[in-house]
């Protein structure tokens, strides 16, 4: 069984342990020799592998999205560990436990569950109400709602970080529909619920987050717009204005057409739901920046998603005797 996981390969040491291997490539060198390079992972994170010798027969032995048992030095390169490889074997399945390789939310998923159905039973038109209770109704859907991740790195990136991420965004919209009492509770939550049933599909779950092959294709903005229609229109009778209007949020949530959203919010409720959901994503990943060790004291590990290392504000203001009364 695994005993020690990516965070903890910070100093040099060897170690032997299990990792899922998630790129697999045979590079050369400037001088045309050639190595192994991996890119290995746990719950932890991943961490570069490199293997120079005599490693031809065992690449043969396992792909990517296999797991591999792997006696390795680790070594600090640029104030970031790496692994140079030792020996590497495809590992047996009961060596292995999926817990070891796959990140979780820390929450609650039942409770988390419990909540999203609440806050789908405070949608008050009633036609919205019957979409929102039809889609999470459906026993296919309700179960990979549960485990599903948000994103495949960006955010939330782990089982249950879509439902963590969605009820999290039905908290503020409560909020901010208080604050502006112009704005459409109904609305707000109706697209919090269903801005990414298409994730359902578009990534894949069971190993190591990644994309589908209908998710590199399409997307899910795509993907749940031909949900949500297809629910839309098995409930007779459902408005055509509505329909139009729940597309519209679902199509522009993303905010910019760089950021893959074929139209602009052209609706308030559209406008803010999009900023509600990049600050809840945003915040997501400067919190998994903060939460990694980075070596240095006073600074996160940087962060890719946001490409900056975040001020660790507590250490400072501390260090300098400072405080935020």
């Amino acid at each position: 069984m695994k005993t020690s996981f990516v965070t903890d390969l910070g100093t040099e040491q060897t170690v032997t342990t299990y990792f899922l291997v998630h790129e697999k490539e045979i590079r050369n060198t400037r001088e045309g020799k050639q190595y192994l390079r991996l890119e290995l992972g746990d719950r932890s994170g991943t961490i570069e592998a490199r293997m120079w010798d005599q490693f031809e027969a065992i690449a043969k032995e396992f792909g990517r999205d296999d797991f591999v048992k792997v006696q390795a030095r680790v070594e600090i390169y640029r104030n970031r560990p790496q692994l140079a490889l030792q020996q590497v074997r495809r590992a047996r399945p009961e060596e292995v436990d999926l817990a070891d390789f796959l990140p979780h939310t820390k929450e609650d998923v039942g409770k988390l569950w419990a909540q999203l159905l609440e806050d789908a039973n405070l949608v008050e038109d009633p036609w919205l109400k019957k979409l929102v209770n039809a889609i999470l109704s459906d026993p296919a859907v309700a179960v990979r709602y549960k485990r599903a991740p948000a994103a495949k790195v960006m955010h939330h990136a782990y089982i249950g970080g879509l439902l963590e991420h969605v009820v999290g965004l039905c908290g503020l919209a409560k909020q901010v529909a208080r604050h502006y009492a112009e704005l459409s509770l109904d609305l707000l939550l109706t697209v919090a619920i269903l801005h990414d049933v298409g994730k359902l599909d578009e990534l894949c779950y069971d190993r190591a987050i990644g994309y589908t092959t209908e998710g590199q294709l399409l997307g899910h903005i795509v993907m749940e717009l031909e949900t949500v229609s297809k629910a839309m229109d098995a409930l007779e009778g459902f408005p055509a204005n509505l329909k139009t209007v729940v597309q519209h949020l679902l199509i522009s949530h993303h905010g910019q057409y760089e950021f893959g959203s074929p139209k602009l919010p052209m609706i308030r409720e559209a406008m803010v739901f999009h900023y509600l959901d990049d600050m809840d994503s945003k915040m997501a990943a400067a919190r998994a920046a903060l939460a990694t060790e980075s070596g240095e004291e006073q600074w996160s590990t940087y962060s890719p998603a946001l490409g900056r290392k975040f001020l660790r504000l507590d250490e400072f203001l501390k260090a300098r005797g400072g405080g935020t009364q």
